[in-house]
């Protein structure tokens, strides 16, 4: 057994003065509770709102929670990062969730220059990690670094598009990439996502896979984008390169979604130009001793935050209930853990840990997902858990 994380790191730099919300799993009444965290303690903000769709609707949502008179104390922070690494029931222990409820969980691909690379080989490689590293030899010749300086859209990217047709080297990958459309594509379903502490799954037959650590912003019905926080979007090359209509089967599997530790709301102390700013950090670190550590800047992402939320709701389509906005990643996992060539791929027993100053660290085991326990507690159980609590009303 891995020891646990530092609790120090697990919250963002300036916590004490960051609006923080996330959802707590009580047992004793046997569903979630909404929680704010102050002052090292998870308060309940049922009084508030009785769901994180709820909760990011409201008007004025920093102040609001700053404003938030005498709330119940669930249990302390500690108590819950204990409960949320310990390997039993989770029905029975008191531990972190996944900040999000009725959201839509959607994700923005190819968004990042150096992934966006990886994709193509992935395609040419049909899913065969073997030849991943001549096709990316290959590629760079042709492609080289001048994608990272043109915009998706502009006419300059329809320059590069142009040669890339004559040299047969375009892709469907290229195309969201540089093109004027971007990749949004629904991760999982609402609910689904797993928090902070918890394992995160591969499809059994999967052989080539990888974490994709990831900005995630949360998005309510009107578009706004009112807070962000971290995820894993775990990927699966194998599945995704033999043919990009598996992306389903690549992307939503039981637990392979993870979403955490805390929801940082948006006011006067972090805004979206900070979350422009990230640097996030990845560390893997195997039961067989490897270690991999990895960093991604968002001042490359080639598409802006705000854009790609634009382009994923409005008259075409709308949210409800919000949604939750993975923006992609720049990780591009090159460097052989086993055989020559074939770059990074998990093994079971892996701990992720992604993390920056600004939203903390959210650290997931890996397994495979038919090796976790299934999923239940979906929409229809929440409300019947909200109601027998009288939380829900008309």
């Amino acid at each position: 057994m891995m020891p646990t994380i530092d609790v120090s790191g697990l919250l963002p730099a300036d916590s004490d003065s960051a609006l923080l919300v996330g959802r707590v799993w009580e047992p004793a009444l046997g569903g979630p509770t909404l929680c704010l965290l102050r002052g090292g303690e998870l308060l309940d903000l049922s009084p508030v709102a009785a769901t994180m769709s709820e909760l990011l609707e409201s008007e004025d949502l920093a102040g609001a929670l700053t404003s938030a008179g005498d709330l119940r104390s669930i249990a302390s922070l500690e108590d819950a990062l204990a409960g949320s690494q310990a390997n039993t029931a989770t029905e029975t222990r008191l531990h972190l969730l996944a900040p999000c409820d009725l959201q839509a969980v959607k994700a923005a691909g190819v968004t990042f220059v150096a992934s966006m690379l990886e994709r193509v080989i992935e395609e040419q490689a049909r899913g065969d990690a073997g030849k991943a590293e001549a096709i990316r030899k290959d590629m760079t010749a042709i492609i080289g670094d001048d994608l990272s300086k043109i915009e998706p859209g502009s006419p300059g990217a329809a320059r590069i598009k142009e040669v890339l047709l004559e040299k047969g080297a375009w892709s469907q990958y290229l195309e969201v990439g540089i093109g004027p459309d971007a990749e949004v594509f629904t991760k999982g379903q609402p609910l689904s996502s797993m928090g902070f502490g918890a394992q995160v799954g591969l499809h059994p037959g999967s052989t080539w896979n990888n974490p994709e650590p990831e900005v995630v912003l949360a998005v309510n019905s009107r578009g706004e984008i009112v807070g962000a926080t971290l995820g894993n979007d775990v990927n699966l090359r194998d599945f995704e390169g033999r043919s990009a209509l598996l992306l389903g089967k690549a992307k939503d599997n039981n637990a392979s979604c993870s979403i955490g530790p805390f929801l940082r709301i948006f006011d006067r102390g972090f805004t979206m130009d900070d979350v422009r700013d990230l640097d996030l950090s990845m560390t893997i670190e195997g039961t067989d001793n490897y270690r991999l550590e990895a960093v991604s800047s968002m001042s490359k992402i080639s598409r802006d935050p705000a854009g790609i939320v634009e382009q994923t709701i409005g008259a075409h389509h709308q949210y409800p209930d919000g949604f939750m906005l993975f923006l992609g990643t720049m990780f591009a996992p090159t460097d052989d853990r086993d055989n020559p060539g074939e770059g990074f791929t998990h093994k079971v027993g892996d701990r992720v840990t992604i993390a920056t100053p600004k939203l903390g660290a959210l650290m997931n085991h890996v397994n495979r997902s038919d090796q976790l326990p299934p999923w239940r507690f979906g929409t229809g159980e929440l409300m019947r858990n909200l109601a027998k609590r009288g939380l829900l009303s008309s």
